[in-house]
């Protein structure tokens, strides 16, 4: 079943790049960049990757980031996933990097995004995979701050397709960003942002009312809200859930827990996705065999999973 859901054709649409820094990578950027590791080895650092909540592994997230320092190292992070994507048959992805990440740690923002977009047209013209660069703002800083990062994005605007919103879900609901969202629709920037993974339901009806979003990313909560879940099912919104990182980050404490066949079942345009797939332990087809493993996932149920991933691409 694995060669055959590896062969499947999917588009992946929740991807963080820097979530995607495979250790032996993360190594060689810091031997590169001559940069102390608190870890010993490779091996060190992959015990590591054990996670209670979004928060403990954000904190390794950030660190293991800190790697990344020039136009090369953006390249190479994002030329990486392009070749995992390539093996997987994804022939789209649109993921997303967070400019703050990396601005305020000095690093400037045109050498970020030059590398990743490099990596990405190279991909296109090389390896035949479509794509599309979602810029994210961090919810845990202030709007202020993305406002910030939104005005250092618009003389690049042509290489975004959209915005989102990710980082530390709980005590920061998408209210918070209306303005700035607002003001990116105005520069024509559609909307995605993560809601409804350890966020309650309610940050998924603000993601669609305030913030306008076409896509929310997660949003397995939604099952807890009828009314919500009819509206995603009526209006047809997709959720970009991630399987693997949800069972890693502890939201549902097995794989034979999670609800995306039943949200499929329901009528609910849900995707298969792989998040940060460095740190949980897969990409897009492991989380397919994972939902087969554990689900018990047919093929019927995985060509619906595929389709609406290509059908929910905001790039074509």
């Amino acid at each position: 079943m694995y060669d055959w859901l590896n062969a499947l054709p999917k588009a992946e649409l929740h991807m963080h790049l820097e979530g995607s820094l495979e250790p032996e990578l993360l190594f060689a950027l810091a031997e590169r960049n001559k940069i102390a590791l608190p870890w010993a080895d490779v091996e060190t650092l992959r015990r590591a990757y054990a996670f209670n909540n979004l928060q403990e592994f954000l904190d390794l997230y950030y660190q293991g980031a800190d790697v990344l320092r020039t136009e090369q190292d953006f390249y190479d992070l994002t030329w990486a996933y392009l070749q995992k994507c390539k093996e997987q048959n994804v022939v789209h992805t649109e993921p997303f990097f967070d400019p703050q990440t990396h601005t305020d740690r000095g690093i400037p923002f045109e050498v970020v995004l030059n590398g990743i977009q490099q990596a990405l047209k190279d991909g296109r013209d090389r390896l035949g995979i479509g794509s599309g660069l979602i810029l994210s703002f961090l919810r845990h800083l202030p709007e202020e701050a993305a406002f910030q990062t939104l005005e250092q994005a618009l003389p690049y605007r042509d290489a975004f397709i959209a915005v989102g919103l990710d980082s530390s879900e709980k005590g920061f609901p998408p209210r918070l960003f209306e303005r700035v969202f607002a003001k990116a629709r105005s520069e024509g920037l559609p909307a995605v942002a993560h809601a409804g993974e350890e966020g309650p339901p309610e940050y998924i009806w603000e993601a669609l009312d305030l913030l306008k979003v076409k896509r929310i990313d997660h949003g397995v909560r939604s099952a807890e809200d009828p009314k919500l879940m009819q509206r995603l099912i009526d209006e047809q919104i997709p959720l970009t859930v991630c399987p693997l990182s949800n069972t890693k980050l502890c939201v549902f404490e097995h794989m034979r827990e999670h609800n995306i066949l039943d949200m499929l079942e329901a009528g609910v345009k849900v995707t298969v996705n792989s998040d940060d797939p460095a740190y949980f332990g897969g990409y897009v087809t492991e989380n397919f065999a994972a939902l087969h493993e554990h689900l018990g996932m047919t093929e019927g149920q995985a060509r619906r999973l595929a389709q609406n991933s290509l059908d929910a691409r905001l790039a074509h």
